[in-house]
């Protein structure tokens, strides 16, 4: 291909084309030099006889620079595959981490005129060498270097989404084991603790492990961590080799994270959980940054562009799950399953009046819901056994109860009935009203409750509302008992309750309403729950709003007082309260000291719009009990 065929193609004059590929194209219409250059690169075509100064022509060749390529072949093709795209050939250079040899082939680079050079220094000092790429008027983009003008993939991002998952799975005590002599080490580590701090996780330096210290599996055992995270596969698999000669179960006993280099390194027997470092993606978009400088002089620095940021996504999660000493302390939750319907109004709506609706938000709810995304938010193995219905608002539920990792394979679709609805009515004070639409909660059959009565095995406490048909309730706390499960029964919406729940109700909390209908001849807390007791619960608590709760047992009687909160929307009070309650019980606390913590998480969801948006998580929930009561949690 010859200068005269390439401006035939392109339909311009000679001289035209020597103007383009030699730099001398200011006055050429932008059209024009796009034409003429996508030709040129097509054909591979650097008119060597037609320029005298061969310091400035196009090559259309980019050099590739790397400390060691085979670590980074992933890398490499990323920058090959945006280079072709590109109509760009790569000339690709390995210095092996010797720095004599990375100054041979940098001269080597400029004696090939390439245009431009993506550069993985073997050192900071290596980069005194840049100087012969700029004597050249060679584009440079390093990358790795350290440095905050090199090009560099967001280690800190990626360590922090691997801590963030096991956060997520109600880990607190997260130990990290990571190569201190790698790059990605130090960015790493600041990602790690960026997490913990934006999670309420007080850094503990004795969970930070270097792999190349002997002592670091002694010390990860040491430590109490229920999870570690780990800046390369290898030492994962050597840490999990070593637990599993200690009989540990992974996940069960210990969870695993690790970064990837290599897409073979997902394919190992061991399955570790973990992203794959994205080498090809940060590949092409530094080739594709470097080409659009060299095609475009005015292109701005985007100082924003030299950190690659890319979607965290885990190739399995086989080494993944809840710490091992929630997992002998499950909860069961048989209750409502609804699509709850907010009215804020100025008043409640009554006989013969019209009143405004000041603003409506539309959430999944029903203390079922409720119950079991409050106890799964503080750190409890939450099942849910209920109906849902068969429309848009159930597909909706479902993946929200599976965000939260609660165990759903207790809920049935009924394809005939909608999902429960309840219309809730909420005044400028907090205090609010409730309709409610049962749909298929209504159609909860008691057989289900026996279908599913595995789930009862290791459970600690079974959390039962009312607000699903009463032979159901009475079943679910009939097989708890057969279970040797403790019961926490919320009497809500009926008038009586049948004597076989009672009898197998080992804490009874209903409201001052519901406790008034039960009750009907008392007129007190204390004479409520007294007759209560009388007809066969073990305890009685009694909530109060505003005012607290009430304690009645055979043996004790007193009241608590609420905590000091505003209160904004009570609908979702006395679920925050029960759920709280149950998971603290289940961890050995007292009952009195239990509800004292119940009712600062009640106060936390009273003091917010919505429930399920308002129920606390355990990191923030004892975060404010250790700053008015810090002997309350020991």
């Amino acid at each position: 291909m010859t200068i005269k065929e390439i401006a035939e193609l392109a339909g311009v004059s000679i001289s035209t084309v020597s103007k383009i590929v030699n730099n001398k194209d200011q006055y050429i219409n932008p059209a024009t030099r796009e034409r003429v250059l996508r030709i040129v690169k097509e054909y591979n075509y650097t008119p060597y006889g037609m320029v005298k100064n061969l310091s400035t022509s196009r090559t259309f060749l980019l050099g590739v620079l790397m400390n060691k390529a085979p670590s980074s072949v992933r890398l490499v093709n990323g920058i090959m595959q945006a280079a072709q795209a590109q109509g760009y050939s790569i000339l690709l250079l390995d210095s092996n981490e010797d720095a004599q040899l990375e100054l041979k082939h940098i001269t080597t680079l400029c004696k090939n005129r390439v245009d431009g050079v993506i550069w993985q220094p073997v050192s900071l000092e290596s980069r005194q060498q840049a100087h012969y790429f700029s004597e050249q008027g060679i584009s440079v983009c390093t990358i790795n270097s350290g440095l905050t003008d090199s090009y560099a993939i967001d280690f800190a991002g990626l360590s922090y989404a691997m801590t963030q998952k096991l956060i997520d799975h109600r880990h607190t005590k997260i130990a990290c084991l990571f190569d201190m002599t790698s790059n990605r080490a130090s960015s790493m580590l600041d990602g790690y603790k960026r997490c913990l701090f934006d999670n309420q996780i007080t850094f503990d330096r004795s969970l930070q492990l270097a792999s190349g210290d002997d002592d670091s599996f002694r010390k990860l055992l040491e430590s109490g961590a229920t999870g570690v995270i780990c800046s390369h596969l290898p030492d994962a698999l050597s840490v999990c080799r070593r637990l599993q000669t200690l009989h540990y179960d992974i996940p069960d006993d210990f969870s695993i994270i690790s970064l990837k280099d290599d897409l073979r390194e997902s394919d190992t027997i061991t399955r570790i959980s973990g992203p794959l470092v994205p080498y090809y993606e940060f590949g092409s978009h530094v080739c594709e940054r470097l080409i659009a400088t060299l095609e475009d002089a005015s292109l701005p620095e985007e100082p924003e562009d030299r950190l690659y940021r890319s979607d965290t996504d885990f190739d399995c999660a086989d080494s993944i799950g809840i710490p091992p000493f929630l997992r002998a302390k499950k909860i069961v939750v048989i209750g409502s399953i609804n699509t709850d319907f907010t009215f804020s109004v100025e008043h409640i709506p009554l006989s013969g009046k019209t009143t405004t609706i000041q603003s409506a938000v539309t959430t999944p709810g029903g203390k079922g819901v409720n119950q079991a995304i409050g106890a799964a938010r503080l750190g409890r193995q939450v099942s849910l056994i209920g109906e849902i219905g068969n429309d848009v608002y159930s597909s909706y539920i479902m993946r929200m109860l599976e965000d939260e990792h609660i165990a759903t394979q207790g809920i049935h679709k009924d394809m005939n009935q909608p999902t429960g609805t309840a219309y809730i009515y909420i005044e400028n004070n907090g205090e609010g009203a409730i309709t409610i639409l049962p749909g298929a909660n209504a159609r909860l059959q008691p057989e289900k409750i026996k279908s599913q009565s595995f789930l009862f095995e290791k459970a600690g406490y079974c959390l039962i509302s009312t607000e699903i048909p009463l032979p159901v309730a009475a079943c679910a706390a009939r097989t708890a008992r057969q279970y040797d499960v403790k019961t926490i029964v919320k009497p809500a919406t009926v008038k009586t309750l049948p004597d076989e729940l009672y009898a197998n109700t080992d804490i009874l909390v209903p409201n001052r309403h519901e406790a008034a209908v039960l009750c009907p001849g008392c007129e007190t807390p204390e004479t409520q729950a007294e007759e209560l007791l009388r007809r066969g619960a073990k305890t009685v608590i009694i909530t109060l709003g505003s005012q607290g709760c009430y304690l009645r047992t055979p043996s004790q009687n007193q009241y608590f007082p609420a905590a000091d909160t505003v209160p904004v929307d009570t609908t979702g009070g006395a679920d925050a309260f029960i759920s709280a309650l149950a998971s603290f019980l289940i961890e050995g606390y007292g009952l009195e000291r239990a509800i004292r913590i119940a009712n600062c998480a009640a106060g936390f969801c009273v003091a917010r719009q919505g429930v399920v948006a308002a129920l606390v998580d355990r990191n923030t929930l004892e975060s404010y009990i250790r700053k008015i009561e810090p002997g309350l949690l020991d």
